[in-house]
């Protein structure tokens, strides 16, 4: 495997869609569905810039963890194909690379880029101490959509609260039904999280609970928006259905198809909300 390919494999670039999409769907209400160009250079620039140095400190900080586990001693770190010293040098460019594209934005982000930094690493440590450490990862990600408004507008609204709320209570949702599979090690290890708190069983419950409320918040988001109409809540029953089938897969608390419920349905559910978003600015 190529240098580059083993960072874009440790960072999993492919998985940059969760968030991208709520970045540009925000982007695109926030201007009436025409960015500057330049605007969207570097609110795309910022997103790959943040996620990939909160990917890699993710890895980095829980290397030592990962190799104790049997589902995750191959991920590059503990299998020795990235060096600790690689991964703090690409954490280090990547976390310029955010700082430098929200200073080119305007000097709201600029001045927020180190408060976004911090918010995206510190997830990476709660689930030594929250059991709630779900909704972190939900925050960390969440910041997207309000950085791209803040990016094109300069100011705080309701709507990318709105939808980064419903970001956070998606993840939160998607990431308790992913920590299941790894209960055992964690009750070992000492980690926490909603299974080793609530079993398998009740875990999942409060992710169906976590998917209702995320589902909720952005149907109040595209409700309240004056820009968006009846396409957008469309875009929102497929989301629910997507859910739907999320938690069918997993029912019963049966994990062996765990890869389609996390990575394909979610991977899905930021596409098929921007195409309907982008249906309603720019033909309805």
């Amino acid at each position: 495997m190529s240098l580059m390919g083993r960072y874009l494999g440790l960072v999993k670039f492919e998985h940059t869609l969760f968030a991208m999409p709520f970045a540009l769907m925000s982007l695109m209400v926030a201007t009436g569905g025409r960015p500057e160009p330049a605007t969207l250079l570097w609110v795309v620039v910022a997103m790959v810039g943040a996620r990939s140095a909160a990917m890699a400190f993710n890895r980095l900080s829980d290397r030592h963890i990962d190799a104790r586990n049997p589902r995750t001693a191959d991920r590059h770190i503990p299998a020795g194909e990235v060096g600790a010293a690689g991964a703090t040098i690409f954490i280090m460019f990547s976390s310029a690379l955010l700082v430098v594209a929200a200073w080119r934005l305007n000097p709201l982000c600029f001045a927020l880029s180190p408060v976004a930094l911090a918010v995206v690493f510190f997830y990476s440590l709660t689930k030594r101490f929250s059991s709630w450490s779900h909704v972190f990862l939900g925050v960390a990600l969440a910041v997207a959509p309000v950085g791209a408004w803040l990016a094109a507008t300069g100011s705080f609204a309701v709507f990318p609260l709105l939808v980064a709320l419903g970001v956070t209570l998606w993840v939160a949702g998607f990431d308790t039904i992913y920590g299941c599979q790894d209960v055992e090690f964690d009750r070992r290890a000492g980690l926490h999280s909603l299974a080793v708190r609530h079993g398998t069983a009740g875990a999942l419950v409060i992710a169906r609970v976590l998917h209702v409320l995320a589902v909720a918040a952005l149907c109040l988001a595209f409700g309240l928006e004056p820009s968006l109409g009846v396409t957008s809540l469309l875009g929102m029953v497929i989301m629910a259905g997507l859910l739907v089938w999320e938690h069918r897969i997993v029912r019963g608390g049966d994990l062996s198809r765990i890869d389609v419920a996390f990575f394909t349905v979610n991977s899905w559910i930021g596409v098929v909300l921007i195409l309907f978003v982008a249906l309603d600015l720019y033909l309805f």
